[in-house]
């Protein structure tokens, strides 16, 4: 069961929805091994939130302590499917290489094949420093092309956010 550390600016309204939390929750405690921990806001100041890639208000990324001890970091994200969105984290070492990604709520009925660990598993080990492109460093998968593309395109920005964050010193 995870602990969630608010620090949130002023008017700030990031709620995450129980069911995410759980999804969360199972994610964190099975890839890190840790029975407890808590998930804390990392504070993104607004100039800088304002140049990045992907949503990074705040309220997107988390530290994740246990005992008080930093075990890795976790982005919160959405990507569009072909007719909705889907929720997925990328879970970090505390080096910022991709520990997994993660597709937490897919809502298409098409196209899920994008959710499967064994095609998930080709993030792992990615850094800010690498990119990545569909198709090349990540396999396509027939019935799922948009997904899979968004999906692809979602991890790269990402990536090249911690990389902009951590040359400003955010991270």
């Amino acid at each position: 069961m995870f602990v969630l550390l608010v620090s949130f600016s002023p008017g700030s309204t990031a709620v995450i929805p129980d069911k995410i939390k759980d999804k969360i929750d199972r994610a964190v405690t099975e890839t890190y091994a840790v029975a407890d921990f808590e998930l804390q806001h990392i504070t993104v100041p607004a100039t800088v939130a304002a140049s990045t890639p992907v949503t990074s208000s705040g309220e997107n990324f988390f530290s994740l302590k246990a005992k008080e001890k930093t075990i890795g970091y976790l982005y919160l994200g959405e990507a569009p499917s072909k007719k909705n969105i889907f929720d997925y984290i990328v879970l970090f070492e505390p080096d910022w290489s991709v520990k997994k990604a993660k597709i937490l709520i897919y809502r298409e009925d098409y196209g899920r094949q994008v959710g499967s660990q064994r095609w998930l598993k080709q993030f792992i080990g990615l850094t800010p420093k690498d990119d990545i492109t569909y198709g090349e460093q990540v396999d396509a998968i027939a019935g799922a092309t948009i997904s899979a593309k968004s999906m692809t395109t979602a991890v790269a920005k990402v990536l090249k956010t911690v990389g902009l964050l951590k040359e400003k010193g955010v991270l």
